[in-house]
């Protein structure tokens, strides 16, 4: 399958899913509007991804998912683990769900990270479309999800983010290349918090040129330098301007922008993580010391 094909497969993965959520719970648009049904106290047929889920209690989990119209939300999952709940099997990372919760119920858990957000789960049904996540694939799902946790803030809706993650889920799923699929997101994400690359003009106002030299500084942007400048400190990242100018068009076909973006990336995410760790990254990084430990 070509680069062009993949892509038009991905594209009708996405339009197929959430068209497919938009038919569940809106089967006349003049009727009723694609958005959840709000009423007093119940949110209903929302498109939804787990991100991640914990045990509380003996029988339910606590359920961080991310949702299509309200952004990121933790539910309280009652009697999830008992064997004969509805919801046995069915909260599963990576896979398109449409679920409902009751809004009027949030209440403080002991010992829970945001306890007061918590919302009780009442309904999770699969919607299917998507291929389990498998090996590297597997590990950048898990990536991506960490990103969202530690970045998304609750309760802020990003539709055009959820969409990006469903690409980038079905590129993942797709077997596509993991890195390309990584940085699209990792921008988007940026992006949609408050955090974007700047990659059209530099801190002077200055369109940027694909063959100058530039210090990426977060918080201010790109600093174009003198090639006998190209040493680095802690606080910033070099690039060409032509990878500022591919992560802005959204193409990271060229060997270059794939290596400096990957470490841009990593750069801006860190500082804006402000300390936190990312577990995925370490795991990854373990995994290939192992492996190369192994091979010696």
């Amino acid at each position: 399958m070509s680069e062009a094909d993949a892509e038009a497969v991905v594209d009708a993965l996405v339009d197929a899913v959430v068209d497919t959520v938009v038919d569940t719970v809106a089967p006349t648009r003049a009727r009723r509007s694609p958005r959840a049904v709000r009423s007093e106290t119940r949110i209903g047929d929302e498109a939804a991804f787990v991100l991640h889920a914990y045990p509380y209690k003996e029988t339910s989990l606590i359920v961080d998912v991310l949702t299509r119209h309200h952004g990121r939300v933790a539910l309280v999952a009652r009697g999830a683990k008992r064997p004969r709940s509805a919801l046995r099997g069915v909260l599963l990372a990576f896979q398109p769900l449409t679920i409902a919760w009751l809004q009027g119920r949030a209440r403080a858990v002991s010992g829970a990270q945001g306890a007061s957000d918590l919302r009780t789960l009442t309904r999770a049904e699969w919607l299917g479309g998507l291929r389990p996540l498998r090996g590297e694939a597997l590990m950048s799902g898990f990536y991506l999800n960490e990103l969202i946790v530690k970045l998304l803030a609750r309760d802020d809706p990003h539709e055009r983010l959820f969409d990006a993650y469903l690409r980038a889920l079905g590129s993942l799923s797709d077997e596509r290349a993991a890195a390309p699929v990584l940085r699209s997101f990792e921008a988007t994400l940026l992006r949609e918090v408050g955090y974007a690359v700047q990659a059209d003009h530099d801190v002077a106002g200055a369109p940027i040129e694909a063959a100058k030299l530039y210090r990426y500084v977060p918080e201010r942007g790109p600093i174009e330098v003198d090639g006998g400048q190209g040493g680095r400190d802690e606080t910033d990242a070099l690039v060409v301007g032509r990878t500022l100018l591919d992560i802005g068009a959204d193409d990271y076909g060229d060997a270059t922008t794939l290596a400096q973006s990957k470490r841009l990336m990593r750069f801006v995410l860190q500082h804006h993580l402000a300390g936190q760790v990312l577990h995925t990254r370490r795991m990854v990084l373990d995994l290939q010391a192992l492996e190369e430990g192994a091979a010696r």
